[in-house]
């Protein structure tokens, strides 16, 4: 998938860090952050830019408006369900 250079995506070990947990909540504030079983997040500049949630009844994605359309939401959809993304 080709991401714009500055964009990473990654998925962080559960429970979320203090700061990652700050960030997902400003993308996605009906998520239960502390029941999360999955997540996969963008980065550029050191700041998160995008966030896919998974929890056990459902799950939640967004993208800054600046940066969507640009294969973000398909990279965070996709590294949150493939088995071997990092």
């Amino acid at each position: 998938m080709n991401l714009p250079a500055r964009v990473r995506v990654t998925r962080p070990p559960l429970p979320l860090a203090a700061a990652l947990k700050v960030a997902a909540a400003r993308l996605c504030p009906a998520a239960p952050l502390d029941a999360l079983t999955g997540a996969a997040l963008a980065i550029a500049g050191g700041a998160v830019i995008g966030a896919h949630l998974r929890w056990h009844d459902g799950e939640a994605a967004a993208v800054e408006t600046g940066w969507r359309g640009r294969g973000i939401e398909e990279a965070l959809a996709q590294a949150l369900t493939s088995p071997d993304a990092p």
